[in-house]
């Protein structure tokens, strides 16, 4: 399994790169990269993890994450067709191409925000979705003046959430970065089952004490909450999948339905079954024909 920091190689050297359609929903590829990421994907339903923030988009995303914040590939795990467009902005695209220039500032204050993590909202997205993927035949030229033409777009918008409400700041180097990785992907492995403090913590050559005051101190979260959180993902895609709560509660790795509804309601503020109900009845309306 591979997670690690990614190198984004370019030749020629440019100031950003795109990659249409990478297939990657089989890797886990929990990573971090100096470079401004804009992601775009249409799929079904898939899990949108950056930073500490999990969630589940439906449909859609569009999300611009900001220099060195951790996250996973947006189409991992999906068993349905999907498009997907990355678009990777070198960090010197920002701080020298946009810096001082008035024309820009909307932008300059738009990577200011992405620092957060921002995920847009609305008709905007597949607006934005199919000028990325325009991009594939132009040239090099109409290719920037294109980046810069949706990032003015994406600095107007008004219907955005902010996934984190401060900076994530990488205030780690590399190793500390792979530990974390390395905890990750553990947890994808193994949300399934119970997992002891202690297996964990040898996992990453710890004690379990250890392991507990450098996990918060790196996520904010204590261990527990952060794999019910995880947990909590993945059942909402077996309740989107038809999956009842309690099928959902024991294939996402908890042992007590007592427990998973309480955590799910305060982790979502609604109940599974309210969940699922209103989701589905979301996918419909969308298809719904009008009159």
């Amino acid at each position: 399994m591979k997670v690690h920091l990614e190198t984004l190689s370019q030749n020629p050297p440019q100031s950003f790169s795109m990659m249409f359609d990478p297939r990657l929903s089989d890797l886990f590829f929990w990573h971090f990269h100096p470079e401004y990421e804009l992601v775009y994907i249409e799929a079904s339903q898939g899990t949108r993890h950056v930073g500490n923030h999990i969630s589940t988009y439906h449909q859609s995303d569009l999300v611009l994450i900001g220099s060195n914040i951790p996250h996973l590939n947006f189409d991992y795990g999906l068993q349905t067709d999907y498009r997907k467009v990355v678009l990777h902005l070198k960090p010197s695209f920002v701080t020298d191409s946009l810096a001082n220039v008035p024309e820009l500032a909307g932008i300059e204050l738009l990577f200011q925000r992405a620092k957060q993590g921002i995920a847009f909202k609305g008709a905007l997205k597949a607006i934005i979705g199919t000028r990325l993927f325009a991009m594939k035949t132009q040239t090099p030229f109409d290719r920037y003046l294109q980046v810069l033409s949706v990032l003015e777009e994406l600095a107007q918008a008004s219907e955005y959430e902010l996934l984190h409400s401060e900076p994530v700041e990488s205030r780690y180097g590399a190793k500390e970065q792979k530990r974390l990785q390395r905890i990750y992907a553990f947890v994808d492995q193994n949300y399934t089952r119970k997992i002891p403090l202690e297996e964990v913590a040898a996992h990453c050559f710890l004690t379990k004490e250890a392991f507990c005051r450098y996990f918060k101190k790196h996520t904010t979260y204590t261990f527990t909450e952060f794999l019910n959180r995880y947990r909590i993902t993945h059942a909402k895609r077996e309740l989107l999948a038809g999956r009842s709560s309690s099928e959902a509660c024991f294939l996402s790795g908890f042992e007590s339905l007592s427990y998973f509804n309480r955590i799910f309601k305060k982790v979502t503020r609604e109940t599974p079954s309210g969940f699922a109900k209103r989701s589905r009845g979301d996918r419909f309306s969308k298809f719904k024909p009008h009159r």
